[in-house]
């Protein structure tokens, strides 16, 4: 498109933060070291995850970039940045998280295919731009529709990067009409990340954001959107990203039997601790970490065992950099984001601390890994467990 190019190699990727933890190199897949993930609120850019399929977009002409809206509508427009700008600017906090977090934990029950992501595949920012709701209506689709007078009822973004999955086409993703043109879901085309523009990784000049969804229908480097009767029939909504049982594996799967994963479940994680953590003698032990649940859903408690599940108590939450007390459902609190939780523990002897999240409609995460495990690796939301070990 004008403007925007996808590169055909990896010669041209923009230099990273040399702490990342790389889990691939071409594309492109990194995380933070869990202690760096859980020290802020607000996740810095250098330290948000890296998740890419192919090489990075570069843009060579941004007064000739535009999104072009077409497909079941009356009206198809191309939308330049100058004309998004000219929109009003939300800032909304949200949290994204790779379906993949956690994959490797996964991987030790029983191996899975995917990027081996450890519990920093997740980061939460203040994304700033256009609500899409409001681009829509310049093409003439109203607030909160169902469904265009053409009969389109699904908003597809399409990326202009190159993906080996599509065979060297572009990514693509959708939600539903309802969802897009719904203001109170928060769908963006952003343009800014934690107040500065977006960085090349993160999807420059634009890209979409929906708040409480997997990270994979947040398309980067946005290239057109379409409006379209049926779900995006991509790679990534049809045969990737979908929740299947442990009994299924790649002899037996049938993609069209489930729907793409949309909203992320329950999830928390200590990152204060490693795996395995050798203390020289016994004494305090303070353990953070982060919890989250999708669909704007709050945290109603985040509960830590430090004899493997046996006996609870309940770790404070924060959001924000306020002294205010996170409250779930508080108009005040930032509905799609993360709190980060902190207890403290005295720890006498080699023990499994573990933690564990619940939201406000009473989803709780799952006790072992095994009863979700699942051929593609996908929303490991399995108590979160670290070992300690006394070294004398």
């Amino acid at each position: 498109m004008p403007g925007l190019t996808a590169p055909s190699d990896y010669n041209q990727d923009p230099p990273r933060h040399p702490q990342l933890l790389v889990n691939s190199k071409e594309p492109f897949n990194a995380e933070p070291h869990r202690t760096a993930l859980v020290s802020s609120y607000i996740t810095p850019v250098e330290f948000f995850y890296k998740r890419n399929h192919g090489p990075v977009p570069i843009v060579d002409d941004i007064d000739n970039y535009n999104v072009f809206i077409s497909g079941l509508i009356e009206n198809p427009k191309g939308l330049y940045m100058k004309d998004i700008r000219k929109l009003p600017k939300y800032n909304v906090t949200a949290t994204l998280q790779c379906a993949g977090n956690r994959r490797t934990a996964m991987s030790k029950t029983k191996m899975v295919k995917g990027v081996g992501w450890d519990i920093s595949a997740i980061g939460n920012a203040v994304w700033a731009g256009a609500k899409l709701a409001d681009a829509l209506e310049l093409v003439g689709i109203p607030k909160c529709s169902h469904v265009t007078p053409s009969g389109g009822k699904h908003v597809e973004f399409v990326s202009i990067d190159k993906c080996k999955e599509e065979n060297g086409g572009p990514y693509k993703a959708s939600i539903p009409l309802c969802q897009a043109t719904n203001p109170e879901a928060d769908v963006l085309l952003a343009y800014e990340m934690n107040g500065e523009t977006l960085e090349r990784d993160h999807g420059y000049p634009l890209r979409v954001i929906v708040p409480g969804v997997i990270g994979a229908r947040s398309v980067k480097w946005l290239d057109s959107i379409n409006i379209i009767a049926k779900e995006c029939q991509g790679f990534f909504m049809q045969k990737d990203y979908k929740m299947f049982p442990p009994s299924v594996n790649w002899d037996n799967i049938d993609w069209s039997t489930r729907r793409p994963q949309m909203d992320f479940p329950i999830q928390c994680a200590i990152g204060s601790l490693e795996d395995v953590n050798k203390l020289v003698e016994p004494g305090k032990v303070t353990i953070k970490g982060y919890a989250v649940s999708g669909g704007g859903r709050g945290i109603e408690r985040v509960d830590v065992s430090i004899d493997g599940g046996k006996t609870w108590f309940e770790a404070s939450k924060s959001q924000k950099a306020s002294t205010t007390p996170y409250i779930s459902d508080d108009e005040n609190s930032d509905k799609w984001a993360w709190v980060l939780f902190e207890a403290e523990a005295d720890i006498s002897r080699r023990t499994e601390i573990v933690a564990k999240a619940v939201d406000i409609a009473g989803n709780v995460q799952p006790e072992n890994v095994e009863f979700i495990w699942n051929v593609r690796g996908i929303l490991n939301t399995s108590w979160h467990r670290v070992h300690i070990e006394i070294v004398r």
